[in-house]
């Protein structure tokens, strides 16, 4: 029989599931707590209780929520009525789901020192007391499981209806730069795994350290563990930092933010004027004679002859490079009758005389925000959006070349460098830089401008390439290869939000004929994977063996009944 709580002992743990889930959300930006998130796992297995079934699910789901509802708070910023705050809800209740299959995982599989199953020995004895009890091989087994089930859950959250991996755990450590040098091996998952093996050790060392007071060593062994394993990752990490590749190469780039408000972008009578000011910003910028210019997502009103011959006669002028992001649309082949057309949201790259060299299109389009998921199926749901029109994907990476340079970049839109395989995908043997266009202009100035920027950080560290971000409001910055943010834009009164220009001498490493791969930019996500290979084994090897295990019982008590009769 499942064991559940009475309800007034229940609606206690519900609202302490949801304070974990609000720390949970401040070991992330605005506040930026790190040293939250090595408490966070150890917290969500202690408030969601004991239960098996529905309450550890609940307890848990109601602390993702809460965590979820805090963190993404910025999505109420988007200035258009209602749609916002239904966007709010609903993908803070999707995202629960992860946190609350993790806390039903570790519950399933919590050791205890009983033989009658893990759940019996909890109800007999309390959860400390039990899990002090177990077996120390199984106690450490358990602690890596779980750690394994944290990964795999980030890995499906990134691939699920299309991927959302907005701030895995270990993004909330990337000020620790020695440690998170383990991505280039592991991708960001790998410090994720550290956090929550560190976090419930250090709880399974407390539980047996109090249960036996210090009697025995075995606590010391689940704190140390852990600990020696995040050691060798740092010294290693700081290894790597000190092997300095040699950069004899530089460019130079001229970054615009603009700062247009979302509702200036979508208002046609304001084009004009944010033209202009784009062509200010740029006519300050090539004053410092860069290499290239480049304007954010979003920046470019419209793309016509008018525009088109401005910005040409600009670049042509002063012998600039320039990239810049505009929507690009192309006749349909397969149109019957009037013309109709694939609309892209593109990159496109100007040579030193102003001619078109190419363009990127966006692979990774926002559900919602660029285009409605089943809408010729079911038109209703386009009722759930502003959004009435609709982006077509790209289909492969670009990488450019500036020839006389001789470098080589690949170019990502919008929240596409949060996407660790498309990333991946982006970069080649000898690619330079990867450079984001990006417009957070829709959220105001919020964290979501931080957020973005600390989970492409680690793009920089997995692909071992340095990343330079123009944003229309922040954040505009550049980070190199080990995941240092080298150059923050900010404006005259010191905030990341406002208007103005960037210079960017960007070290380039020297060409020897083959370029330093890292082992994630080879293999990718092998380390993900394994986790969740891992996890899913474990998970079915416990449900078998209690099957197993009950089915033993109930064979027996026939038994015992027959002999009975």
């Amino acid at each position: 029989m499942t064991q559940s709580y009475p309800p007034n002992r229940f609606w206690p743990r519900l609202v302490l599931a949801f304070a974990a889930g609000t720390i949970s959300a401040a070991a992330f930006p605005p506040l930026g707590m790190a040293q939250l998130g090595w408490v966070v796992p150890a917290l969500l297995f202690c408030v969601s209780g004991g239960n098996l079934g529905k309450h550890v699910f609940v307890c848990g789901y109601a602390a993702g929520f809460a965590q979820w509802l805090c963190t993404l708070y910025w999505l109420l910023l988007i200035p258009v009525a209602w749609y916002p705050v239904l966007g709010w809800l609903a993908l803070s209740a999707y995202l629960a789901l992860y946190t609350g299959a993790w806390t039903w995982f570790v519950w399933r599989l919590v050791p205890t020192g009983t033989e009658t199953g893990c759940h019996s020995g909890v109800r007999k004895m309390g959860v400390l007391h039990g899990l002090a009890e177990a077996p120390w091989h199984r106690q450490i087994a358990w602690a890596i499981a779980c750690a394994a089930a944290w990964v795999a859950l980030e890995m499906a959250r990134a691939r699920l209806l299309t991927g959302f991996p907005w701030l895995p755990l270990g993004t909330s450590q990337y000020k620790l730069t020695e440690l998170i040098q383990i991505a280039s091996i592991t991708g960001v998952y790998g410090i994720s795994f550290l956090m929550v093996w560190a976090s419930l050790g250090a709880l399974v060392g407390v539980a047996v350290a109090l249960r036996r007071a210090w009697r025995r060593p075995n606590w010391l062994l689940h704190l140390g563990l852990p600990l020696i394993a995040i050691a060798a990752v740092s010294v290693w990490g700081a290894a790597r930092l000190d092997d300095k590749l040699e950069s004899s190469r530089h460019i130079k780039l001229a970054l615009v933010q603009p700062s247009i408000p979302q509702t200036m972008i979508w208002d046609p009578r304001e084009n004009a004027t944010r033209f202009s000011k784009l062509i200010e910003l740029s006519q300050h910028a090539l004053a410092g004679k860069p290499d290239m210019l480049v304007w954010p997502e979003a920046a470019l009103p419209s793309f016509d002859a008018g525009s088109y011959a401005t910005i040409t006669n600009l670049v042509g002028t002063h012998r600039v490079w320039m990239v810049f992001g505009a929507d690009e649309a192309e006749p349909r082949a397969d149109a019957q009758g009037e013309p109709e057309y694939n609309y892209y949201n593109s990159a496109v790259l100007l040579d030193r005389a102003g001619a078109f060299i190419g363009t990127y299109r966006k692979r990774h389009l926002v559900m919602f925000g660029e285009y409605v998921p089943l809408s010729e199926w079911l038109p209703f749901l386009r009722h759930f959006t502003p959004v009435q029109g609709g982006f077509t994907p790209g289909d492969k990476p670009t990488e450019f070349t500036l020839d006389d340079l001789q470098v080589k970049f690949s170019v990502l839109i919008c929240f596409e460098d949060i996407f660790p395989g498309l990333t991946r995908q982006s970069v080649g043997p000898d690619t330079d830089f990867v450079l984001n266009l990006t417009n957070n202009g829709w959220f105001g100035e919020s964290a979501a401008q931080w957020q973005h920027a600390i989970t492409a950080l680690f793009r920089a560290v997995e692909t071992g390439v340095p990343l330079v971000r123009c944003s229309n409001n922040g954040l505009t910055c550049w980070i190199d290869r080990c995941g240092r943010i080298r150059q923050v834009f900010r404006d005259s009164t010191g905030t990341i939000y406002g208007s103005g220009i960037m210079q960017v001498a960007l070290p380039l490493t020297k060409r020897t004929g083959h370029s330093v791969i890292t082992f994630y930019r080879k293999h990718g996500d092998l380390f993900g994977w394994a986790c969740a290979a891992a996890a899913v084994w474990t998970i079915g090897f416990v449900i078998l063996k209690q099957s197993n295990r009950g089915s033993q019982s109930a064979r027996a008590s026939e038994k015992i009944q027959a002999s009975s009769e």
